[in-house]
């Protein structure tokens, strides 16, 4: 059975060098390689080249990462992180493949089961919401 994220042809290509500073909501396969300050949204399966780096969160069907995110990524199909792989921030995925030397920092969540999927990622979500605000909010005193 092919999934959507076996779809090898490419709707965005950012190229080397390129360098974009805003959020990007997307439709289809996403293949970066230059550097994004910024959150990425797209309904299928993303790429981040060797020589990529993002500042900010990444949603996709599936993610595959050689380079730098500095940020959450949460892909409900599969996260594979090569040996090249430094994410800073958390995972969310049912399925995940880790190379040797990858660096993470952040909570990685993997869960098979669709609803204990959703329910992790609801309450993640919740969390990250909470802590947000709490950050927020100035306390007497400061």
């Amino acid at each position: 059975m092919i999934s959507q994220y076996d779809d090898i042809s490419v709707n965005t290509l950012i190229a080397p060098g390129t360098f974009i500073k805003g959020d990007m909501h997307l439709e289809g396969f996403i293949r970066l390689d230059g550097d994004i300050d910024g959150n990425i949204e797209t309904s299928g399966k993303i790429i981040i080249g060797r020589q990529a780096r993002v500042r900010g969160n990444i949603t996709a069907l599936a993610a595959v990462i050689n380079g730098i995110v500095e940020g959450d990524i949460v892909a409900p199909e599969k996260v594979e992180l090569f040996s090249t792989a430094s994410v800073r921030g958390d995972v969310i995925t049912k399925k995940i493949t880790v190379e040797e030397n990858v660096f993470i920092q952040g909570h990685c969540i993997v869960l098979d089961d669709e609803q204990a999927f959703s329910d992790a990622k609801d309450l993640w979500q919740d969390a990250k919401a909470i802590r947000r605000k709490a950050f927020a909010e100035p306390r007497d005193g400061f």
